[in-house]
């Protein structure tokens, strides 16, 4: 996973080269987001997230609503594969379009010292409702990486506070991406207060720099975000 880390991170910076003689579109939004990975056994256990995104001035309208869920097996405390589907609604100044996204990742878990980090490689396969008739469709891989420091003595125990440091990579294929092989890149900062040890609340900045279709526009998105993760444990004993 970290040689996939670094091969994502030199594609965006390959893809990077002569952002600033495009065009930029700056927008505010508000990002809020809801994760839930049930243990339901040893190997097997659900996931699924919701999302809310507003469109610009923090929260004047509604831009994106996001619902997913999936099938995980934990090949160990670890590592997951998770395989699932994801539908996406987009509300646009021309109306509303929406997308299926069925989409398969791999999750790893680790320790660095008393930090904790870990990171995904996600593949999607994206059926694109177009304004007339008919889907466009395309690949998408994603690498995401969080990592959270601990603030107090009792690294995330009930009550005390990390900061979370995360950045997600998304690169598109596919017969009809031409212009944008580089779809976007999302880096956010903040903290994650711990409630319970599968409980977190998490909230900060988050910065999302995306290339449009055309390929020589581009959007910078800045936005309050706020993820809530619920990790319940139903494992005889194991608790939530």
């Amino acid at each position: 996973m970290k040689k996939i880390g670094a091969l994502f991170f030199s594609a965006f910076i390959l893809c990077s080269h002569g952002f600033a003689q495009k065009h930029i579109e700056h927008v505010n939004q508000a990002w809020l987001g809801y994760f839930n990975q049930t243990r339901l056994s040893d190997k097997w256990g659900v996931t699924a997230d919701l999302h809310l995104r507003t469109r610009e001035d923090f929260f004047s309208q509604v831009s994106t609503t996001i619902t997913r869920a999936g099938v995980t097996y934990y090949a160990s405390d670890d590592l997951r594969l998770t395989a699932g589907y994801g539908y996406i609604n987009h509300f646009t100044s021309g109306g509303r379009q929406w997308e299926h996204r069925p989409w398969q990742q791999v999750q790893l878990n680790s320790k660095i010292k008393r930090s904790s980090f870990s990171q995904y490689l996600r593949f999607e396969e994206r059926y694109r409702k177009r304004v007339t008739a008919g889907y466009d469709f395309n690949y998408r891989l994603r690498y995401n990486a969080l990592l959270m420091i601990p603030l107090s003595r009792q690294a995330f125990a009930p009550g005390t506070f990390s900061v979370a440091v995360n950045d997600e990579l998304h690169v598109n294929m596919g017969r009809q991406v031409t212009r944008n092989y580089f779809d976007q890149n999302r880096f956010f900062i903040g903290f994650a207060y711990h409630i319970r040890p599968k409980n977190i609340l998490q909230f900060g900045y988050a910065s999302v720099f995306s290339q449009l279709p055309t390929g020589n526009e581009y959007k910078s998105v800045h936005a309050p975000r706020v993820y809530f993760f619920h990790q319940p444990d139903l494992r005889k004993n194991k608790g939530t």
